[in-house]
């Protein structure tokens, strides 16, 4: 199949494709005599796993180190569930980071009387001065 009809099977744009293929992510597909990449059901699946390893939050470096393990059939299970593990660790750091934040934001709006007065302790805040 085409790049276009590979990237509707799996969900990841024809851009993203091009990108993984660049840096090495998945090999570079078959060119066909016309020049146009040539896709197979096994290159549609590695995307779908590249697809929901992102939208599980993994990085390109990670995501290189878990199709690695995926096509190891000598793996170890514990160096996949170390990944997993990390990258939970990871986004739960951030989540308390971005309640934080939240937090911060919604004392500023609090203490903002937002009305026609000039001065606000949004900004105040943000300049470092509340």
């Amino acid at each position: 199949m085409k790049i276009g009809e590979a990237a509707a099977a799996s969900g990841v744009s024809e851009r993203m494709i091009r990108h993984y293929e660049k840096i090495g992510l998945i090999a570079a597909a078959a060119r066909r005599s016309s020049g146009y990449r040539d896709y197979d059901a096994r290159d549609v699946e590695t995307l779908r796993f590249i697809r929901r390893s992102r939208d599980l939050g993994f990085p390109i470096e990670e995501i290189g180190q878990l199709l690695s393990l995926w096509h190891d059939r000598g793996r170890a299970s514990a160096d996949v569930k170390a990944l997993a593990l990390s990258r939970a660790a990871e986004l739960q750091r951030k989540a308390a980071e971005l309640e934080q934040m939240r937090r911060a934001l919604l004392d500023l709006a609090e203490r903002c009387h937002g009305d026609d007065r000039p001065d606000c302790p949004i900004l105040c805040g943000l300049e470092g001065l509340a």
